[in-house]
């Protein structure tokens, strides 16, 4: 369990933590991998979300995944992407969260994810909060925590490695 105090520096800095979905790149379901492939090859990313046409979450893709689907038997193959669709190839198990955020859940959720999507209650997107962006507020954490809170160590105090 993270700390009260902590938690408190962290949750001061989540009004940064999101990046708008007006300003985030994405795909819809039903574009086709060559339209997606031009996407992501653009904007210089790995993986964008995937959205309906009512802007509700679907899924990831990633640039792994269009690269796989371009593999044939004698070599790459680029004209195999106009023929699927991203829903075909998307990954649709992916984290969400919402507002108000859960910081732990957040900590604990970028240890194995760059970025992660946020939705609203009905699933629509709203953007993206990226492992950047927390590390920013840990990085605030770090160096200004001694500046709200007296820090005194425990006598039987050691930190485990």
């Amino acid at each position: 369990m993270i700390t009260k105090q902590m938690e408190q520096m962290l949750s001061s800095k989540q009004d940064g933590f999101l990046i708008p979905a007006e300003i985030v790149a994405n795909v819809q379901e039903d574009n086709h991998l060559d339209h997606a492939f031009l996407v992501l090859t653009k904007v210089k990313y790995s993986s964008i979300p995937v959205l309906d046409k009512e802007q509700h979450f679907k899924g990831i893709l990633t640039l792994p995944m269009l690269t796989e689907t371009m593999l044939g038997l004698n070599g790459i193959d680029p004209t195999r992407l106009s023929k699927k669709k991203v829903s075909e190839v998307m990954q649709k198990n992916f984290p969400t969260i919402k507002l108000p955020y859960d910081i732990e859940e957040i900590l604990h959720l970028m240890v194995n994810h760059p970025f992660l999507i946020v939705v609203n209650d009905d699933g629509v997107f709203t953007g993206i909060v990226t492992r950047r962006e927390v590390l920013k507020a840990v990085n605030y954490m770090t160096h200004d925590f001694d500046k709200h809170y007296a820090i005194t160590e425990k006598e039987s105090s050691t930190i485990q490695k």
